[in-house]
């Protein structure tokens, strides 16, 4: 991962932090610090400072706590949680997939900010069971933050906690995931917008920042859904032509060239199928190499069969947004497609569906 340092694992989780996030470190120890130095002047030498950056390494084990609640109610569902990334901003999970229902993107969404809401209970209570001082403020300060970190992932707008309960919430009124995500990425880009204006009139680099980062995430959002609710339209069999790319287990190599020629430079493999048209494995075109020319017509695409790894194979019925991902989860460029009886329909290959879209957005 460009730019983030992997420190270990939680619960099965990769935890990484991002090279933002030294820089955030680094600041809030010394501000925070310097409060301290002015709050408690008995702090000698460089003890504010070394108390600040504790408070700051707390303060983002909160941010931790909060991911985690995310990851650990998404791992209940059958999610994989990728990573766990501390960045300038905060925390990021990263879900493998989403949750397939509403109440279950809710359960995700509402995990984070209730373990903040934990947190600055029992933070709150630590505090006033202390006696005043650097610890006590420290505690306190910690409780207020959580508290804060609750509230502000709240706001009903994507990227944030908030906008995912949103998203949630028209998904089950509407029966339409994609609009839930649109309505509130909109949203998200409103809580953007707001925030950019708030930091340049109050000349807050900050907020500014804050607010393009959320602006331009929900963007990001509105763009996903609307290629995801596209792919979700069509079927393997909308992007495979029958027969395409297929060969018979007992024709020629002749045959193979023949038949590849229209292809040349455009796929590498043909698939091969028995006489029931049974997908059997396929064979690699540059394989044709190793008999000579003469010999074509005479030996069969069985004798290079053993040399080439049968490719992944899916249902013809199948949603190109699944296919999608699984072609990116695994890296791959090609499947097979197959009907329910198990007979080949052809070969499906990842340009193909490049050029679906593509075709879609020319004539939109």
């Amino acid at each position: 991962m460009n730019g983030n340092f992997r420190l270990g694992s939680l619960f099965g989780i990769p935890f990484y932090l991002n090279a933002s996030w030294f820089l955030v470190l680094l600041f809030f120890s010394w501000t925070y610090g310097n409060g301290l130095a002015a709050q408690f002047p008995n702090l000698m030498g460089i003890a504010p400072w070394l108390l600040g950056l504790g408070t700051a390494i707390l303060l983002f084990s909160s941010v931790l706590a909060h991911e985690l609640g995310h990851s650990l109610v998404a791992m209940q569902q059958g999610i994989e949680v990728k990573s766990i990334t501390l960045f300038l901003f905060g925390g990021l999970a990263s879900l493998e997939e989403e949750s397939k229902t509403p109440f279950g993107a809710f359960a995700i969404a509402i995990a984070g900010p209730a373990v903040s809401v934990l947190l600055w209970a029992l933070l709150s209570y630590g505090s006033m069971s202390l006696s005043s001082g650097p610890i006590a403020a420290i505690v306190g300060f910690l409780a207020t933050i959580n508290l804060f970190l609750a509230l502000f992932n709240m706001i009903p707008g994507l990227p944030l906690d908030g906008g995912n309960v949103l998203k949630a919430a028209v998904w089950k009124i509407t029966g339409n995931r994609y609009r839930g995500i649109r309505i509130a990425a909109r949203a998200g880009q409103v809580v953007g917008g707001v925030a950019i204006a708030s930091g340049i009139l109050s000349l807050s680099v900050w907020n500014a920042l804050i607010g393009w980062f959320l602006y331009q995430n929900a963007g990001r959002a509105i763009q996903s859904s609307q290629l995801q609710e596209e792919l979700s339209r069509y079927t393997a069999a909308d992007v495979v032509t029958e027969g395409e790319f297929v060969i018979g287990l007992h024709d020629s190599l002749r045959q193979l060239a023949n038949q590849a020629i229209p292809y040349q430079g455009k796929v590498s493999r043909f698939l091969v199928v028995d006489e029931q048209g049974q997908l059997v494995g396929s064979v690699n075109l540059e394989d044709l190499n190793s008999v000579a020319t003469m010999q074509w017509p005479q030996v069969s695409v069985k004798e290079l069969l053993q040399k080439t790894v049968l490719p992944p194979v899916v249902q013809s019925t199948q949603s190109l947004l699944d296919i999608v991902a699984l072609l990116d989860r695994e890296k791959l460029q090609t499947l097979a497609v197959v009907k329910e009886s198990g007979a080949l329909v052809g070969l499906l290959e990842k340009a193909a569906i490049r050029r679906l879209l593509q075709q879609r957005v020319a004539t939109a």
